[in-house]
């Protein structure tokens, strides 16, 4: 006689996507105060498995794994005139390190999603880290 083998709500389930992990972001960017959105502006939040090799030499990397996310643009404390033809400001997450942080966290994918979010937008804002906890704290509070 066979043993029935009890349920796992895991066994069919897969890895988030790139899209699942951008609606992370994108709920947890909702849930910031207004006014941090509407300082925010026009930010672009990409995601991807991981950065590219230029980006990762670039930040000292020595594997693809060290780096979660990733501002890139032109902060709004270096901000002069707005140059004509320059890329928006964007928010890079890396799926597959956020993934592999998160199977040794004991913090939920959105929030570890949400961290860093905040975090990369922090260094558009020049903000400390105290400013940026602040943040966090109100957004889960």
């Amino acid at each position: 006689m066979a043993r029935a083998v009890p349920y796992s709500p895991w066994q069919d389930r897969s890895a988030p996507s790139l899209d699942e992990i951008k609606s992370l972001a994108s709920d947890a960017y909702i849930q910031l105060p207004e006014t941090f959105q509407t300082l925010c502006g026009e930010i672009v939040i990409q995601v991807s498995d991981f950065a590219t090799d230029e980006v990762l030499d670039d930040m000292g990397c020595d594997s693809p794994f060290e780096l979660l996310g990733l501002f890139q643009g032109v902060g709004l404390a270096h901000r002069g005139m707005a140059e004509s033809g320059s890329m928006p400001n964007m928010i890079w997450l890396y799926r597959r390190p956020l993934l592999d942080f998160w199977a040794d966290s004991d913090d939920t994918l959105g929030d570890i999603v949400a961290h860093v979010l905040i975090h990369e937008i922090g260094h558009h804002f020049g903000l400390s880290d105290d400013d940026m906890e602040a943040i966090e704290a109100g957004q889960r509070g």
